[in-house]
């Protein structure tokens, strides 16, 4: 498939065919971004129980006489102040992503996005300060002004990151790191030239 690239002089890149072309498999991409997504859990979250809060040692009040419902501790799920009953406790949120399934997924969000135009190839980010404003021209140039743009070149440089950092819906990834719901939680994937090439070796296999 051929790529558009933008920059001072209009050429063309060749986008490999099994990674800019293929029918997209739905079905894959919601089973890794689910995967994913899970993957980033920390799985430490918890509540304590009765047995975990601190006091109630000593019962509250006496068995019987009171006309009130018998008591044992203060630290009652019942009562404020006491624990929890079935809260959450750590657990690990891991989920394994089969390499096939997981290339499968980033190949169809790749096609979906170049069959609707979504993907934007430039012929390299070049700054030669940290200058939010080049960066800004740069979409403004493309007319991508107010989309929610993923950066993927092929070489996060240090002003490269500080022209982008500040940018609001600007979001910068190296493009072999970047995940299958990095790819897909956009509007718009902007690439340089090498990033295409990167990542025309990296999943043509």
């Amino acid at each position: 498939m051929e790529l558009k690239v933008h920059g001072t002089k209009t050429s063309k890149i060749i986008g490999d065919d099994s990674i800019f072309g293929i029918k997209p498999n739905e079905s894959v991409v919601h089973q890794i971004v689910l995967a994913e997504l899970s993957n980033r859990h920390q799985g430490t979250h918890a509540s304590k129980s009765r047995g975990m809060v601190r006091g109630g040692g000593r019962k509250p009040f006496r068995q019987k006489g009171r006309g009130a419902a018998r008591a044992g501790t203060i630290r009652s799920p019942l009562w404020k102040g006491g624990g929890v009953v079935f809260g959450p406790k750590p657990h690990p949120c891991k989920k394994s992503i089969n390499r096939k399934m997981r290339q499968l997924a980033r190949k169809s969000v790749l096609s979906s996005k170049a069959s609707g135009g979504a993907i934007f190839v430039v012929d390299e980010f070049k700054f030669n300060n940290p200058k939010t404003s080049q960066f800004n021209q740069l979409v403004k140039d493309l007319k991508l002004t107010g989309k929610r743009i993923t950066v993927l070149p092929a070489i996060v440089d240090e002003n490269l990151f500080l022209s982008v950092r500040n940018l609001k819906n600007i979001t910068l990834i190296k493009v072999d790191h970047a995940s299958t719901y990095d790819l897909i939680d956009n509007d718009i994937l902007l690439f340089d030239k090498a990033g295409i090439m990167l990542l025309n070796e990296q999943l043509k296999n």
